[in-house]
């Protein structure tokens, strides 16, 4: 008997395009990607490049100054703070004060909540920062109207009970402008420390 040579075995590799495409969707479909919401900020509109910029005058008595600087360290009110959850409560009654106290502001519509960082701040003491500013309005609000500050956030203003809760928390007249507005100042960054 006389043997062939017969050439090295093959692997069929028809399929393996469609075994790869099958993966791929495999790991498309089960992958999670994280996506970064950011700080839902309203900004205020573009103004009239043909307008002159309106001439704003305020008693500074009414401007809460927060600064950080690039080491992560506060100075609220010209005075450092050390523990950034103080902030919610100093906002509560630098706000709330209604004129008693004069070195507070004048009324909760006249007052200013002003934060200003450093081109060197990090992002998580300003969130941290911007977050006790948001939460001492939410918990005014829900405190008009008797709820908490989680309450509050969560009213569906889509339902009309509950946007009449949001509107008198927030003393919104016919017109739809807010009596006691949310007045969160966010400065421009100094460019003295950091990158």
């Amino acid at each position: 008997m006389r043997r062939t040579n017969r050439g090295a075995g093959q692997i069929n590799s028809g399929s393996m395009a469609d075994i790869a495409f099958l993966l791929l969707i495999f790991f498309l479909v089960t992958t999670q990607i994280a996506t970064d919401k950011g700080i839902l900020i309203r900004l205020p509109p573009k103004p009239d490049p043909n307008e002159p910029p309106p001439d704003i005058k305020f008693n500074q008595r009414n401007i809460f100054k927060i600064l950080i600087n690039s080491q992560d360290k506060l100075l609220v009110e010209d005075e450092p703070l050390y523990d950034v959850s103080l902030l919610k409560d100093m906002v509560k009654k630098f706000v709330l004060n209604n004129g008693k106290d004069p070195n507070l502001s004048d009324s909760p519509s006249d007052a200013i909540v002003s934060i200003k960082a450093d081109r060197g701040t990090s992002y998580d003491i300003f969130i941290s920062v911007y977050d006790q500013c948001e939460a001492a309005y939410n918990e005014m609000y829900g405190e008009k109207v008797g709820l908490t500050a989680e309450e509050f956030r969560k009213l569906d203003r889509g339902d009309p009970d509950q946007k009449k809760l949001y509107d008198r928390a927030r003393e919104i007249d016919e017109n739809g402008k807010p009596q006691f507005p949310k007045q969160i100042s966010i400065a421009e960054p100094t460019k003295y420390g950091g990158s």
